[in-house]
């Protein structure tokens, strides 16, 4: 496992000591520093921004391919950073914590580590990972104009204010689609100059917020119409295998809402979130690939195996078959078994 250790909390260093254990070019504009790799430590790019009165954004769109340790070991107070990862997953641990803490996809993580503890972050390898990291450095934040910190719930408020500096915090909250809609739209941004940095500056401020939103509503126990519970996310990964058990059954969006007790609205956000598909898109989907399947590994006629994923007709079943693999299911068995077209 490659190990990567910085000292500092200061991101111009941050992004230095990363160019020189990954490689590649750091370039600077319009107050962007970019790097930029693709070697045999891997690929992608890292982007770091700092905005005024202790506000950063360092954000990674990488792929590596070894397993990679980043260690922040340093005397200076860590920030509170508030993270949030569009694809993937990465492990965290705090100090002398023993077990690791794993940050999913699209859930909203707070953390804060105790005052100069070190902090750990474990990035897999061979897998696309797009991670935001919104870092605030408390005190520069705190002499911020109207920064009203002191309506904050009262555990985040005394982070805030450095308080109770022996405890470390950590916030693993809902899972927010529509916090990953924002995230999106802040790669979007394809302006330059002024109008870019107002753009990026203002989707920032509006991510944290939201950020900030969600801990409060989960602190009191509420859910927002736009996020699910790790009980939720469990919910729908049973709702996959209960669809493929039950592929030739009538599948409708009632009926997994009964099986799962969850609402059709959190349904068809949960499908969104992990499988970004409707959940009838999604049935759809796994039909013809069970379909797929079937034509490649059983001596089942056509009309079977659609009877068999539960399509009524077999001329709609032809239809989205070829829009989804570009051939017909008779071509393709043929083409399997190489018959002439």
């Amino acid at each position: 496992m490659q190990e990567i250790v910085i000292n500092s909390v200061r991101d111009d260093v941050i992004l230095e000591h990363l160019k020189d254990c990954l490689g590649g070019t750091l370039q600077k504009r319009w107050g962007e520093s970019t790097i930029t790799f693709q070697n045999k430590k891997g690929h992608g790019t890292i982007r770091g921004i700092d905005f005024d009165k202790g506000v950063s954004l360092l954000d990674c769109d990488i792929v590596l391919n070894e397993p990679t340790k980043i260690i922040f070991d340093t005397t200076q107070v860590s920030p509170v950073e508030f993270i949030f990862i569009s694809e993937g997953s990465i492990q965290y641990k705090e100090g002398n914590e023993k077990e690791m803490m794993e940050l999913e996809r699209f859930q909203n993580i707070i953390v804060s580590p105790k005052r100069t503890s070190k902090k750990m972050f474990v990035f897999p390898a061979k897998q696309p990972l797009k991670v935001n990291f919104i870092r605030i450095r408390k005190k520069e934040f705190l002499n911020k104009k109207n920064n009203n910190v002191t309506y904050l719930n009262e555990l985040l408020y005394k982070v805030f204010k450095d308080e109770n500096s022996d405890l470390p915090y950590a916030h693993s909250g809902s899972f927010s689609l529509k916090i990953a809609d924002q995230v999106k739209a802040l790669g979007d941004v394809y302006d330059s100059g002024i109008i870019r940095t107002l753009s990026l500056e203002g989707r920032l401020y509006l991510i944290l917020s939201l950020q900030l939103m969600e801990h409060h509503e989960f602190e009191d126990k509420e859910i927002l119409p736009e996020s699910l519970s790790k009980g939720d996310i469990r919910k729908i990964h049973q709702l996959s295998q209960f669809i493929v058990d039950n592929i030739s059954e009538p599948l409708t969006v009632k009926l997994l809402s009964e099986e799962s007790t969850l609402s059709p609205k959190k349904l068809q956000l949960g499908f969104r979130l992990l499988y970004s598909k409707s959940v009838n898109e999604y049935i759809r989907q796994i039909k013809l690939e069970i379909a797929r399947d079937l034509l490649k590994s059983s001596e089942l006629s056509i009309s079977e195996i659609v009877y068999h994923v539960g399509i009524k007709s077999r001329s709609y079943f032809s239809k989205i078959f070829h829009e989804e693999y570009g051939v017909l299911p008779t071509d393709y068995r043929k083409k399997l078994r190489g018959q002439k077209l």
